[in-house]
């Protein structure tokens, strides 16, 4: 089967054999090496023309990436290791986020910035933050996470085709993972539905009624998924799960249906937990006047990322803390 990684490089070659307007910029992702994580390996011999490696300088490379696209290129910007926007933030927000909104509608910035994030490969505290909460909220932008229920490959076509701004956040371990063909499990069937077209938020429920709603994204929705089906085998606790792909700006009607039902939310990150993307969604939650949910957050620990994987697991929502935070949840 086809893993995510083959998706989105597939993708990608679709997306530049039917429109010649799109490059690929970034860091050593010419071949034979094709990037740090090989998306995009096998591009350079394909579109010798269009794929351009760069000096080691993230804002200089997003910001003529931001040229281009207002001249009329679809440029598509890999970001090696996801740290490193934070090298890019005043080429993002300060100019690819306004430029429409500066330029009365004139001017569009159709650029993509591919970066992976994420720890649990034990890169340590530079190479291995979710850092994707420094850029929800900035007008102007979105951010999209792919996930393993949709086709990550056809939600970076969709990025791609996009007239404005897209930070497309790839966790590190979903580059191994196959994309889910089913609602089954060894011993559990599960329905899937999905919300919205363009950049769609799932809701994964189980054959009885939810006691707990889970909001998450990205790779997450896999250590989610795991402590679902192993609390309903252990304690038969059903959860229902949100799974957003566009993490902002977002919908927030299918997880305030689900919540409906549950009154009670578990929101699951790797992003640091205080002030983050669950933060947000609590938020939202609690200010709806219709609901009166019990709320609790899971990300990594107020500490930079260790390189110990004894150290690393300790400040990292794992799978046991996912179910034993279920469980509280649901007691009362």
């Amino acid at each position: 089967m086809t893993n995510v990684l083959q998706l989105l490089t597939n993708s990608l070659i679709h997306s530049m054999e039917i429109d010649k307007n799109i490059y690929l910029l970034g860091e050593d992702i010419l071949d034979p090496y094709g990037g740090a994580f090989k998306v995009t390996r096998g591009l350079s011999t394909k579109f010798p023309e269009r794929v351009i490696t760069t000096p080691i300088s993230e804002s200089a490379i997003v910001g003529v990436a931001i040229g281009m696209a207002m001249r009329g290129l679809r440029p598509v910007v890999e970001i090696m290791f996801g740290d490193f926007i934070t090298l890019t933030m005043d080429q993002i927000i300060n100019h690819a986020s306004k430029f429409r909104w500066v330029y009365n509608n004139k001017v569009s910035v159709p650029i993509v910035i591919r970066t992976p994030m994420g720890g649990r490969r034990g890169y340590g505290p530079t190479h291995s933050q979710s850092l994707e909460k420094m850029l929800l909220g900035v007008p102007g932008i979105r951010v999209i996470a792919p996930n393993t229920l949709g086709d990550p490959g056809l939600l970076l076509e969709t990025a791609i085709a996009d007239n404005d701004p897209v930070i497309f956040i790839e966790h590190k371990l979903i580059y191994a993972c196959q994309r889910l063909e089913s609602g089954k499990d060894e011993l559990v069937d599960w329905v899937i539905e999905k919300k919205g077209e363009v950049y769609p938020t799932y809701k994964i429920h189980f054959p009885s009624k939810p006691k707990v709603t889970i909001a998450t994204y990205g790779y997450n929705f896999e250590l989610v998924r795991q402590a679902a089906f192993e609390l309903i085998m252990e304690s038969e606790i059903f959860a229902e799960i949100i799974l957003f792909s566009q993490l902002s700006p977002f919908n927030m009607d299918p997880l305030f249906e689900s919540l409906a039902i549950t009154k009670r939310l578990l929101t699951v990150e790797e992003g640091g937990v205080n002030m983050g993307w669950g933060a947000e969604v609590s938020a939202r939650v609690a200010e709806n006047d219709n609901l009166n949910v019990k709320i609790k957050r899971l990300g990594a620990g107020n500490f930079p990322i260790a390189n110990a994987k004894s150290l690393e697991d300790k400040i990292l929502p794992s799978k046991s803390m996912i179910k034993q935070t279920l469980r509280e949840l649901s007691e009362n």
